[in-house]
């Protein structure tokens, strides 16, 4: 979620239109399977903004009822990872070794465009589950935004999700959970954190996008540094927009540097094109380290 790249105004789209997208028809075999909110109640869909969407310049712009970005894809390339933010959560990759890349489990908590989920399932060829509480948001991505038909698909709550998913079954977990006022991630406690560690399985990584110029960062990161354990987290340098993206592995052992580098430069020989820029990201990828709290 960034601040709106140019001055088109977003446009309400009814999800029935999705059969006349210029883009074509809409996919078919998007399979949608609700969460069972068994242990808890979920958020109803009358709490949920209406969504909108822009195009500037050759990308279609995702929004939430604002001028908020949520996504964005390039029309005519909608393989390539279009926004900054969102490429450096793909900085996890750097974490694993480059023979395990698409093995495993890919699970993005919250759809927005979809750009993670393409990349998982189509480049990455990872099995892939998405979790988006808004009905309208799938709708759309499977009409306007190459919703992969491969990818499963819940519509439900995220923390149901966590709840019930199989402890230590999941690689690659992305966490994108802004609402349409874009102040604070939706589900930001160190129990929510503790529960998206719980999912993964040994080696693997959460990558999570917070807003790094907000008051919010320095109480998130502190949060998932208590869930993972302050050696197990990592930050990249913000955006030019803010966005700074955190990583947090369970049990994942940092290689040499010569071995990092190798991992990158594969990562950009295979998805360079697509806006993987990996050995930029060595550059900014900073451990964690513990700040002392106000008032403390």
């Amino acid at each position: 979620m960034i601040p709106a790249a140019g001055p088109r105004p977003a446009l309400p789209i009814d999800p029935a239109a999705r059969a006349c997208s210029r883009d074509g028809p809409a996919q078919q075999g998007v399979i949608v399977a609700p969460v069972n909110p068994a242990r808890r109640p979920a958020r109803t869909a009358i709490d949920l903004p209406p969504v909108t969407l822009s195009e500037y310049e050759g990308v279609r712009y995702l929004h939430l009822g604002s001028v908020w970005v949520q996504g964005a894809m390039r029309i005519r390339q909608p393989q390539k990872v279009e926004l900054d933010y969102i490429q450096r959560m793909l900085a996890s990759l750097l974490w694993l070794p480059s023979a395990a890349l698409g093995q495993g489990l890919a699970v993005q908590l919250g759809l927005g465009a979809g750009a993670i989920t393409r990349f998982t399932c189509q480049q990455l060829r990872m099995a892939t589950t998405v979790v988006e509480i808004n009905p309208a948001v799938i709708d759309i991505g499977a009409a306007w935004f190459h919703l992969p038909p491969q990818a499963e698909l819940v519509r439900g709550d995220a923390a149901d999700w966590l709840a019930q998913a199989d402890p230590g079954s999941v690689t690659l977990l992305h966490v994108d959970l802004y609402d349409q006022d874009a102040a604070a991630p939706v589900l930001d406690s160190q129990d929510f954190y503790a529960a998206c560690r719980a999912v993964l399985a040994e080696g693997g990584l959460m990558a999570v996008n917070l807003f790094g110029r907000h008051a919010s960062f320095a109480e998130s990161i502190r949060r998932i540094a208590a869930a993972f354990g302050p050696q197990q987290v990592w930050s990249l340098q913000p955006t030019r927009e803010g966005n700074t993206v955190v990583v947090a592995g369970r049990g994942v052992v940092v290689p040499e540097r010569d071995e990092l580098t190798a991992r990158a430069q594969h990562l950009e020989q295979r998805f360079g094109a697509l806006g993987l820029q990996a050995r930029k990201w060595l550059r900014m990828v900073r451990p964690y380290t513990p700040q002392p709290q106000a008032g403390a």
